[in-house]
């Protein structure tokens, strides 16, 4: 079912494409002036993308489409490009835009296109008609009541995208429906809220004072955009410095090469399998790298790092002593309570230490091998312990993911 889900969008948004280019082509430009002003803003915001792949909105971009869909006036004078023409001039500025990140082999997703024609379309169909028919003037006015129609029309249209881009990540990864749901949506609500206001004030400053005040008000979302782009680039470099962190136990020796990594590969997949939050899957990686941190402490290291065997007691103070060098770290708090538990009994542990431990489990038992022996031989050892130790659908999902790892779906680090 996730695989028709993604050809349908991608081919509604081909079909609108072609339809709206094509009317386009025959009808010619309806106010040329805009309709330049804004695939102007439009492809200046793809070329300011740090994020050419498409994972992360472009605001300013993103911002002078839904302004675009939303204008009804210039400088006070009804505007007639109506919803088709709409379409095509955003498409015209993003595939404008984005020819250098494809020149260098780094260009956007089809998925990420398909939304956002799709979202733009959804805006312009809902204001359009009703504006240049005279309807909404006659509903709402042109006072506050506008404004809060063009409010709610934003807000449905984050939710058409937030429902758009959950249906296609889920046929991508085939993660849940509802957790990826709710994290598009407590995404729209940081950068997208600040994009869909920022469309409604170009809109209105357009209606009343013409096309500068596209410029005047792209200026504070620029700002935005820069700032976004600078805690993307501090959140690389924390996660760059936590794995470097957690690669000092394989080179004092305590334990194997690769072993943090494979943990926090496999951890993040049974994660997205059991459905956990973006935030909650970044929690798991950190804490999935420093795991065996607590192993810096011990003065006669564990043979090979291997704690799966270990004595509960001496696992538990193992795992204590990772907690504390954890929070010396400065990790987030969530992430030194789940290495400091992850030698608890599972039902006392919070979902991510449950995680944690089954996969560590699993890596120390498999020992680094590819053998599938030795894989089926560590899951069933997993399974007898699933009483106390390990979480039975935490090791279900394991095997799930295992099992897909052999088509490409998912495949652990290797040693070293």
């Amino acid at each position: 079912m996730r695989a028709p889900v993604a050809w349908t969008v991608r081919g509604a948004a081909g079909v609108l494409t072609g339809a709206a280019l094509g009317h386009t082509l025959w009808n010619g430009l309806a106010e040329p002036g805009a309709a330049l002003a804004f695939a102007t803003l439009i492809t200046v915001g793809e070329l300011a993308r740090r994020d050419p792949l498409g994972r992360h909105p472009a605001p300013l971009g993103s911002a002078g489409a839904l302004a675009y869909a939303l204008l009804g006036q210039n400088a006070g004078q009804p505007t007639h490009h109506g919803v088709l023409q709409t379409v095509a001039v955003v498409v015209a500025a993003v595939l404008a835009g984005i020819v250098p990140h494809i020149a260098r082999g780094r260009g956007p997703a089809l998925d990420h296109l398909s939304r956002r024609v799709l979202t733009v379309a959804f805006a312009a169909a809902c204001f359009q008609p009703l504006y240049n028919s005279g309807r909404l003037e006659q509903w709402v006015g042109q006072g506050p009541y506008l404004v809060g129609y063009l409010l709610s029309l934003l807000g449905l249209t984050a939710l058409c995208d937030a429902v758009l881009a959950a249906a296609l990540a889920g046929a991508r990864t085939g993660r849940p429906y509802g957790p990826l749901l709710h994290d598009e949506l407590r995404a729209q609500l940081g950068v997208g809220s600040a994009i869909c206001a920022t469309g409604v004030v170009m809109a209105l400053g357009a209606a009343v004072a013409g096309l500068w005040a596209v410029t005047v008000f792209s200026g504070p979302l620029l700002l935005t955009q820069l700032s976004f782009h600078r805690i993307t680039a501090i959140r690389t470099t924390y996660r760059q410095t936590i794995t470097s962190l957690a690669r000092a136990t394989e080179i004092a020796g305590c334990t194997r090469p690769g072993h943090s990594r494979r943990v926090a590969a496999l951890s993040c997949a049974v994660g997205r399998e059991l459905g956990l939050s973006e935030r909650e899957l970044t929690v798991l990686e950190y804490a999935a790298l420093m795991h065996d941190i607590g192993q810096l402490s011990l003065v006669d290291p564990v043979p090979d790092g291997a704690t799966a065997g270990l004595p509960d007691g001496e696992a538990r103070r193992i795992a204590e002593l990772g907690g504390e060098v954890a929070r010396q770290t400065g990790v987030p708090a969530e992430v030194a309570v789940v290495v400091e538990r992850q030698a608890d009994p599972y039902r006392e542990q919070p979902t991510a230490a449950r995680i944690v431990r089954t996969v560590n489990a699993y890596d120390d038992l498999v020992g680094g091998s590819r053998h599938p022996g030795g894989s089926l031989a560590a899951l069933e050892r997993l399974r007898l312990g699933t009483g106390h130790d390990y979480q039975p659908e935490v090791v279900e999902c394991l095997a799930r993911v295992l099992a897909r790892g052999g088509r490409g779906r998912v495949v652990p680090v290797p040693p070293g």
